[in-house]
């Protein structure tokens, strides 16, 4: 019986705290809109001029600003989801933009692509890589949003052979962390025959599922979001997705985190035609990745290494993929650290190219890495 009056006495409490909120939140969004016309002002100048409407390099120097001056109790990582959203915001006032990813809804390029452009962008769900990359090239879409690597399962074949052949260019990454879940219709591992997710996720949770699952069908679909989906029609399948997949297909989250390795993150890059978005400028942490292949011939490959030693330039990655010529040739993936306008790094990518049979710069981008 007294329960009501407690709850009164502290709703009495709170009132006075909660009026001062909704006053400070009424003068955030008489700001906001003060911030958003200015957006427009800036988007007319834009057209006008015939400027790039997203800049991502001025995001990034935004929201590190801001986290210079933030005096708290705010996070960093507060601060930087509420401005990556009113930049959002305000982009799609300056032009509406759209991105394409790997689709249906709740797949982890979804994530990555919110992460990375904000929520108010238009967003383009396609059936594999190849169409995201159709998508980007072909006008469809001014940005597209593709893995590249995993930490556990390494790259991203696909995604590596249509950067290679591809006109558009990298601008931008997301290190994004993988949180596999094991999703289904009814609450209950019992009676599960198939498991469905993308090749990749099936891979990093392959010794949970042999000491769980061991006589479930390991069934690989397009994406893990395609395998929440079908779980969703079927009570005897499960699915492999992220959180936002199982909200999105209305499944229960049965078993969390179920990879294998708990630190367990997939790097994503943002691509686009150098027309949309050019190589954004030095932002003090960048990387430029290349494409090279050399004449093969004794030492060839240890000679790549020399210009980036020499200027002392580092290398984050190095990989090979067949050139399918049939002749036992490869074409070599390499990032290295630093921007193209640093002397340094100037003169290590042209004595590098000097060395190559072929050459192909993929992009300039600002890292991922939070």
């Amino acid at each position: 019986m007294t329960q009501p009056q407690d709850n009164n006495k502290q709703d009495d409490s709170l009132a006075p705290l909660r009026a001062q909120i909704d006053d400070i939140d009424t003068q955030v969004l008489t700001l906001l809109n003060r911030r958003a016309r200015l957006a427009e002002e800036v988007g007319e100048i834009k057209k006008r001029e015939g400027t790039p409407f997203f800049r991502p390099d001025r995001v990034r120097a935004l929201i590190a600003r801001l986290q210079q001056a933030n005096p708290g109790p705010l996070k960093d990582k507060h601060v930087a989801a509420i401005w990556n959203e009113i930049a959002s915001a305000g982009l799609d006032l300056e032009a509406p933009v759209r991105v394409a990813y790997l689709g249906p809804a709740g797949t982890f390029s979804e994530e990555a692509a919110l992460q990375f452009f904000g929520s108010s962008v238009e967003q383009v769900r396609c059936e594999n890589f190849d169409e995201v990359f159709q998508a980007a090239a072909g006008g469809r879409a001014e940005f597209g949003v593709v893995p590249v690597e995993n930490s556990t399962e390494g790259v991203v074949t696909r995604s590596l052979d249509l950067l290679l052949g591809s006109p558009l260019h990298i601008v931008g990454e997301v290190s994004l962390l993988i949180r596999h879940n094991l999703l289904r219709s009814s609450p209950s591992l019992d009676g599960i025959e198939v498991v469905c997710a993308h090749p990749q996720a099936l891979a990093q949770c392959q010794h949970w599922l042999t000491a769980h699952l061991p006589h479930a069908e390991r069934r690989a679909v397009s994406s893990n979001a395609e395998g929440a989906r079908l779980a969703a029609g079927n009570p005897a399948w499960a699915g492999i997705a992220g959180a936002r997949a199982g909200a999105e297909f209305g499944l229960h989250m049965i078993a969390p985190g179920i990879q294998d390795i708990a630190v367990n993150r997939t790097r994503f890059v943002v691509v686009c035609l150098p027309s949309v978005l050019g190589a954004p400028a030095a932002t003090g942490r960048d990387h430029v990745s290349l494409v090279v292949s050399v004449p093969n011939q004794p030492g060839a490959v240890h000679d790549l290494l020399v210009p980036l030693k020499k200027h002392g330039v580092s290398m984050t990655r190095f990989e090979s993929r067949p050139a399918r010529s049939g002749q036992w040739e490869y074409y070599f993936y390499i990032d290295v650290v630093g921007h193209p306008s640093e002397p340094h790094v100037g003169a290590a990518l042209a004595e590098l190219q000097s060395l190559c049979a072929f050459y192909k710069v993929l992009g300039t981008y600002a890292s991922g890495e939070q």
